[in-house]
């Protein structure tokens, strides 16, 4: 059998996030010749069907499952595959087992922002630090998030290898011909509505553009009942309600036409592991806005404006700069698309190939 496992048991219908990730990511694993763990079967691949239950479609109680299976379930699958090493495309593994295993990690956004009593906070606190430490070596989608991991974990860097993600060139890509700056032109942000992406910025920065200008803001992202009211209670407040649109989950599908017809990402966030809708905005050559924390500046290099997340008036300005400078904005569209080019899922596969060939 395949000496490597790669673990997809969190692959589900509608990815996002680290299934997302997971599910770009493995068919550039075929040189090694894995064993996926997996609930649907894939043609080309030796599959090990796994429960279809552990997914993130599931909620808390898919998490928790995919824990105890992971914990208890899959040491057995390893020793019964004779398997010599494990691979997750996220931070899971059993402890104090005979696996040996590499993991993957995208951020410590829990610790850097906990929440009180939080399962998640709670995960990274404890759970993942065992696995780390346990782990033959690690990999992580930017220097930012090795960074955090030195910093949380006390891990030397020596253990870890920044490979950053990428996006499908055949979906997000320049469109063409659309001027976005007549026709009530839209800000766009993509994302959850959590405090750590830094929305209530947003929306104040947006409100504090000149009246007399046709603007709008697109807020595309599921709604969330403990945040999006509060968002929706200040939009209101700010007499802005026209003006904002709350566009709700924007399917795969949909997203390059929205980001095209953008004048500008805007996407302040206090904290990304890697910031994918920067990356994909850049590929469509739409103008991204987003902080100069984190990995942010390791994706944007100089194709965008870097402003301060934690300061409204700098928002502001970087909004309105976009809007009435065309010469700027054609520049940072080209610098966009070149800069986005230098980022692969081949590139990603290769270089994880590599890294899991040595512990082999």
């Amino acid at each position: 059998m395949s000496k490597v496992l790669v673990n997809l048991s969190i692959l589900f219908s509608q990815p996002t996030g680290i299934s997302n990730y997971a599910r770009n990511l493995f068919p550039y694993l075929k040189s090694l010749n894995p064993t996926l763990l997996t609930a649907q079967n894939y043609p080309d691949f030796n599959c090990y069907l796994v429960p279809d239950d552990l997914t993130p479609a599931q909620g808390t109680k898919g998490h928790f499952d995919r824990l105890l299976w992971t914990q208890f379930q899959l040491p057995q699958i390893y020793r019964e595959l004779k398997s010599q090493l494990l691979f997750s495309p996220q931070p899971e593994a059993p402890l104090f087992s005979d696996c040996r295993f590499v993991v993957m990690v995208h951020d410590f956004i829990p610790l850097r922002f906990p929440k009180l009593f939080s399962p998640l906070t709670l995960y990274h606190r404890y759970y993942i630090p065992q696995v780390l430490n346990q782990a033959q070596h690690i990999i992580c989608n930017s220097q930012a998030t090795a960074n955090d991991i030195i910093d949380f974990c006390q891990i030397p860097a020596s253990k870890m290898t920044p490979i950053p993600l990428a996006y499908d060139a055949n979906h997000f890509c320049f469109l063409g011909g659309q001027d976005s700056t007549r026709n009530s032109p839209y800000y766009l942000y993509i994302g959850r509505h959590d405090p750590h992406k830094n929305l209530h910025r947003l929306i104040a920065a947006f409100a504090a553009l000149p009246a007399n200008e046709n603007y709008q803001l697109w807020l595309a992202g599921s709604p969330d009942k403990r945040y999006t009211p509060v968002l929706q209670a200040q939009v209101a407040e700010l007499g802005i309600t026209g003006r904002v649109k709350f566009l709700n989950y924007v399917s795969y599908d949909e997203l390059p036409k929205i980001i095209n017809g953008a004048i500008a990402l805007v996407f302040p966030s206090l904290w990304e592991g890697f910031g994918l809708p920067v990356l994909e905005a850049m590929a469509c050559g739409t103008p991204a806005i987003t902080s100069n924390l984190s990995s942010l500046p390791e994706v944007a290099g100089d194709a965008a404006i870097l402003i301060n997340p934690y300061n409204t008036r700098e928002i502001t300005e970087a909004m309105y700069r976009i809007a009435t400078d065309s010469q700027l904005r054609d520049r940072l569209s080209t610098q966009s698309i070149t800069r986005a080019n230098q980022f692969s899922w081949q590139r990603t596969g290769c270089d994880t190939v590599e890294v899991l060939k040595r512990y082999l």
